[in-house]
């Protein structure tokens, strides 16, 4: 068997969540070393399109330019690391303008996160400190996983995801492509968070949030129509092949036998979310 090779990883992007990302390759390459192995990556810096970054260096990482510098470096491995509240989208965007093959994407998980040998993470995905996969969890590509996230059994995030810190999220929750699940939110088992929507920090989300909208709040409710960039992407992927529910044709597939939920108007295939013991009314 060869050796490892130590590959070049870029990042692209310079603000807070890229700055993460860099720190958890570091502590990915320490683990390595501390194992007696080669470390998988080595940062080769941060793209950003920002001239005023141009030449500076960010936490040590240089930023030798803009993101199209990724076409330059092709032996180099790339992760982007965009997005906030106010633009969830831009992460989409910046792929889908950069037209890397999924083979160029790394997938960035840092060592203190726990992982299940039945769960499965993406291309461009990254898993920051101290968050879990329980069982049978599946992530999608490119989608940020922020600390002391939980994700337990049989959870779907789709592509593009964002799970702010401290998420957690009950058994068999899907999470539609686009979506961001605000910090510290908790969403009920079996519920789905539909494609492009956007959880406020903080909140108990009982009944399935539909695509394209805002809720907020101890339960969780409707506040608004998401952002003009959210909704542009929710009818991009509507007007494609298999359109935009909860999930798309490309995010991760649902595991067999798993309850089938999330329709466009927030409800199961029969009009209803699926009862439990905990049923609770939402006003």
């Amino acid at each position: 068997m060869s050796a490892p090779v130590t590959e070049d990883l870029l990042i692209v992007g310079a603000g807070g969540f890229a700055r993460e990302t860099a720190q958890a390759v570091r502590d990915v390459a320490a683990a390595d070393v501390a194992r007696g192995r080669a470390p998988r990556w080595r940062l080769a810096g941060h793209l950003d399109d920002d001239p005023a970054l141009h030449g500076r260096e960010v936490d040590g990482v240089p930023v030798p330019g803009g993101c199209e510098l990724v076409h330059e470096l092709p032996s180099a491995r790339v992760v982007v690391c965009v997005g906030s509240p106010r633009d969830y989208a831009v992460r989409a965007r910046l792929v889908r303008r950069l037209g890397l093959p999924a083979d160029r994407y790394a997938t960035v998980v840092h060592p203190a996160a726990a992982v299940s040998g039945s769960s499965a993470v993406g291309p461009g995905s990254v898993l920051l400190a101290h968050c879990v996969l329980t069982a049978g969890v599946r992530v999608g590509s490119h989608v940020a996983v922020m600390p002391q996230v939980v994700l337990t059994h049989e959870d779907e995030v789709g592509d593009f995801a964002t799970l702010a810190s401290g998420v957690r999220l009950g058994g068999g929750v899907r999470v539609g492509r686009g979506a961001y699940v605000g910090a510290g939110a908790l969403v009920r088992e079996y519920a789905a968070i539909g494609a492009w929507s956007l959880t406020g920090m903080g909140s108990t989300v009982l009944a399935d949030v539909p695509a394209g909208e805002v809720w907020a709040g101890s339960p969780a409710r409707l506040l608004r129509p998401a952002g003009p960039t959210a909704l542009a992407e929710l009818a991009r992927d509507a007007s494609g092949p298999g359109g935009a529910l909860c999930g798309r044709a490309g995010d991760a597939p649902m595991p067999a036998g798993a309850p089938a939920h999330g329709t466009e108007d927030g409800t199961g295939p029969s009009g209803r979310r699926p009862q439990t013991r905990m049923e609770s009314p939402v006003v």
